[in-house]
């Protein structure tokens, strides 16, 4: 009993010690690469070959097939990638991904190259100065901690070969049949979806092979099923989020698991003999320090995975549009549906720079219901909006007050990590952002509000003053429109000095708006107090608008809004 805990805790620490590694290798490389990464991704939307390649080229660079699935969930979810073209994506990514096994399979030494990667990655973390330098540290360090993992997990499992029971347990496991085969790919996949790292799955597989305590056949069975539970961090990214963002993590789903069943039945008759046959010297015992190993199995693992990924995406890449079109239709599309935070649940896995431009789309979304919102509002001024324009006044505007508080919570679990000083910068200058445009809808929904109070009341505006409260709505609504489009990245030169100019005359016109309504209270008109101050509201509620795009236009010109 005692034995097997021991081994129980070594295999659990050295897996915990390989997430991290692989948790800061991401982030490091993430961080180093973000900027380009971003860009880089939007080549996906120029060709089919080209969104392959992306995929490919981007989950190396990241060393995580699952950040570039996050990824495509967000992109796809706000309409700056098709299904398509993020499908094309998956292809590549999920080729892309075999190159961590590669790195595991061909390193000499683990605990050797972890305890270098330690060494060299701390140096440059802790003792040299410069973001990009300490973000190159982490990644070693993380790359570092990643062999250390696979060392203590090799460790662990050593016992296990003086243990008769559990060799028995994992005899009765074989892999010898093709319902075998798929019973440790089930395995391996409900493994792989509570991990969350098919990495970590497969580098545990070529563990227990090296031991000797798993057969070949069974190892190149883990890797069918860590492609498939890989898939689950979508899903996590998905979950109440539009339909664009299930169809995103349903199309990856579906591609793994119908490629694992095509060829899983050719695991046995196909695959194990490619691999020994590529590699005759794989079944070569090594006697070492720690025993006698298998190490020659790692190589034709790696290459088993490679090939598998690469077969696996050119059955999909003649038919990804029929495969688009049936996702579709599985996950059909609500009307209206406003897309959510795309990664809200699976911000951790994303660095900050892209976290900061998933959260730029939720913003641009603002922006465009503001303008809407405004437009509506001048058509419940002049009397020719109807109950449905009235109901999505107030349908709008609580949605854009859910958005607030999605991006602000995304924003503020984003800013607890270690962030570059620009980064942060522009996170705060976001949170500024999403505040002032869901005042704007406020003010919208306030104009309804009083006009609806008006009528209640049994009050009507005259022709005269419903045409000064157009004119003060048009000046509004035409600063409003100048200022919107900047809400962008990059940011673009803005000569806030006649900004704040066009604004101060605004300002000055609502003034004397103002002082001309009072004028209207008379002795003759015993109402005329009741509507007046309505209109008041109505234009005290478009002095405010405009004052928030004021602030707009200052925080992107990198100055701090007024106190209002």
């Amino acid at each position: 009993m005692r034995d097997i805990l021991l081994v129980l805790v070594t295999v659990l620490g050295g897996l915990g010690v390989f997430l991290l590694g692989m948790k800061h290798l991401s982030e490091g490389l993430q961080a180093v690469a973000g900027q380009e990464l971003r860009r880089f991704m939007s080549l996906a939307t120029t060709h089919r070959a080209a969104g392959v390649g992306t995929g490919i080229v981007s989950t190396i660079l990241v060393q995580s097939s699952s950040i570039i699935t996050v990824m495509l969930v967000g992109f796809v979810s706000s309409g700056l990638m098709t299904l398509r073209q993020a499908i094309n994506v998956i292809i590549g990514a999920n080729i892309g991904t075999t190159a961590t096994v590669w790195i595991v399979a061909f390193a000499p030494d683990p605990q050797v190259l972890g305890l270098i990667g330690l060494g060299l990655g701390g140096m440059l973390y802790f003792f040299l100065r410069g973001e990009r330098i300490h973000n190159i540290g982490l990644a070693i360090l993380g790359l570092g901690l990643v062999f250390l993992g696979m060392y203590f997990m090799a460790k662990g499992v050593m016992p296990i070969r003086q243990n008769p029971d559990i060799q028995a347990a994992f005899t009765r496991m074989g892999a010898t049949t093709l319902g075998g085969v798929a019973l440790v790919a089930l395995l391996a996949a409900l493994f792989t979806a509570v991990i969350q790292s098919s990495a970590a799955s497969i580098a545990i597989g070529m563990t227990l092979a090296t031991q000797q305590l798993i057969t070949y056949e069974m190892a190149i069975a883990v890797l069918f099923g860590a492609n498939i539970g890989t898939t689950m961090t979508a899903w996590l990214a998905a979950i109440g989020g539009a339909a664009s963002a299930k169809r995103t993590a349903l199309a990856h789903t579906l591609s793994n698991v119908i490629g694992s069943a095509v060829f899983l039945p050719f695991v046995l008759p196909v695959f194990v003999p490619m691999g020994q046959a590529l590699f005759p010297n794989w079944n070569a015992v090594t006697e070492t320090a720690k025993g006698p190993l298998l190490l020659g199995v790692m190589a034709p693992i790696a290459v088993t995975d490679t090939v598998f990924s690469v077969l696996r995406g050119l059955l999909f890449f003649p038919f990804v549009k029929p495969f688009a079109a049936l996702v579709e239709r599985i996950v059909p599309q609500k009307e209206e549906e406003k897309p959510h935070l795309s990664v809200l649940k699976a911000g951790v896995k994303l660095s900050p720079v892209i976290a900061c431009d998933q959260a730029l789309l939720e913003i641009q979304f603002m922006r465009e219901s503001n303008l809407d919102l405004l437009r509506c509002a001048r058509q419940v001024l002049a009397g020719e909006s109807d109950e449905s324009v009235e109901n999505h006044i107030v349908h709008r505007e609580d949605i854009l007050d859910n958005v607030q508080r999605e991006v602000t919570e995304f924003l503020s679990s984003i800013m607890t990590k270690r962030l570059p000083q620009d980064v942060a910068e522009r996170a705060r200058r976001l949170l500024r952002l999403t505040d002032e445009l869901e005042s704007v809808s406020d003010e919208a929904a306030q104009i309804l509000k009083v006009m609806k109070r008006l009528r209640k009341q049994g009050q009507r505006i005259s022709d005269v003053s419903a045409a000064l409260l157009l004119q003060v709505h048009d000046r509004v609504y035409a600063f409003a429109a100048k200022v919107t489009p900047w809400v962008r990245s990059p940011r673009p030169a803005i000569d806030i000095e006649a900004v704040q100019g066009e604004s101060k005359d605004i300002h000055e016109y609502i003034r004397e708006c103002r002082r001309t309504q009072l004028g209207r209270i008379g002795p003759d008109d015993p109402d005329s107090p009741l509507r007046v101050l309505g209109e008041l509201d109505i234009i005290n509620a478009y002095e405010r608008v405009r004052a928030y795009y004021l602030n707009i236009a200052e925080t992107l010109a990198g100055g701090k809004p007024p106190v209002r």
